[in-house]
């Protein structure tokens, strides 16, 4: 049986070479493969495509969580349909990047999750409607299917796609927990090689055949998240607590008091 089991996030990724494109979830600490980024990080990998839902501003301490922001100075190109938070200076943080040379190219969470099933399905593209008579259609093929315009938007196929799970069997079966599913789900199958983070690896038959949402054929690498790891749930506490002292995120979570 082929070992998927590793154990370490660096020899994980250590192949990753320059050049490769990555999708990982985030939506701020949920479903962000923590320990993963901060293992890419660690390796200098360069010229990275990031595919991801939520690009914002790494606001966390880096001893609690790294978010795919982080790895802004080893990028070429990010793909997101939200880059940075309006309340906390918006895209502001990218800028200095773009105006060296890095390429964003934004579309609605939709679109992004059908790009994705594309590549997962094996199909050429989608036809879109989003973003007919706006910049999205700018370079981008055309076609009036009955009567109504849409964009043609091609597949999503990541090298590799870096998964926060809850729970994997040795044979790389994924179980999820709550909103944390995502769309990583789709990034699995889309992606070449499949990397994921898990808080728990148990033996093969430990997992009832009904809760497996990714099943292992799509997963080609596992780690365990040590207790004092990344993104654990004491760190997300931690991590909430601080927060909460900040006050650009206290007008973000509960609106200026002045």
């Amino acid at each position: 049986m082929l070992n998927k089991v590793f154990t370490s996030f660096d020899e994980a990724v250590a192949d990753i070479p320059d050049g490769a494109v990555v999708a990982t979830e985030c939506w701020g600490y949920p479903a962000t493969s923590h320990n993963l980024i901060a293992a890419l990080r660690r390796k200098g990998t360069k010229n990275l495509t990031i595919i991801t839902h939520s690009f914002i501003p790494q606001v966390f301490s880096e001893e609690y969580a790294l978010l795919p922001s982080s790895l802004l100075p080893q990028m070429k190109k990010l793909i997101s349909p939200i880059v940075g938070i309006m309340r906390l200076g918006a895209g502001a943080f990218v800028r200095e990047y773009v105006e060296r040379g890095l390429e964003v190219e934004v579309m609605g969470h939709g679109t992004l999750a059908a790009r994705l099933y594309a590549g997962a399905a094996g199909l050429g593209g989608i036809y879109d409607p989003v973003g007919v008579g706006t910049i999205v259609e700018e370079g981008k093929e055309k076609r009036v299917i009955n009567g109504k315009e849409y964009i043609f938007q091609e597949p999503l196929k990541p090298d590799f796609a870096f998964i926060a799970a809850h729970k994997a069997d040795r044979l790389g079966n994924l179980v999820y927990k709550g909103n944390y599913r995502s769309d990583q789900p789709m990034m699995a199958m889309a992606a070449r090689v499949t990397i994921a983070e898990v808080d728990k690896i148990v033996e093969v038959g430990d997992i009832d055949p009904e809760h497996v949402v990714t099943p292992g054929i799509f997963v080609d690498r596992i780690v365990e998240v040590p207790p004092d790891g990344l993104g654990t749930p004491e760190k997300g506490q931690a991590i909430i607590q601080q927060l909460t002292q900040v006050q650009s995120v206290r007008d973000l979570l509960f609106g200026k008091t002045e």
